[in-house]
């Protein structure tokens, strides 16, 4: 149960700091991005890829 509730909470926080990445990256550009969706999608992919390894080799791999 702990294992599911940390991966729920680390996904909701990867969402939101995806978000905010990709809001910099418009900003420091000067307009929205064409394909905005698809940078979503990469930036949240990659976080999320590396973020779960970590927290699954942290609770075990149970």
């Amino acid at each position: 149960m702990l294992e599911i509730t940390a991966f729920t909470a680390v996904a909701i926080a990867l969402y939101l700091v995806s978000d905010r990445i990709l809001d910099a990256i418009e900003v420091r550009r000067g307009e929205r991005l064409a394909n905005r969706s698809i940078v979503f999608f990469a930036i949240l992919v990659t976080l999320a890829l590396v973020s779960f390894t970590i927290l699954d080799r942290v609770l075990g791999g149970a």
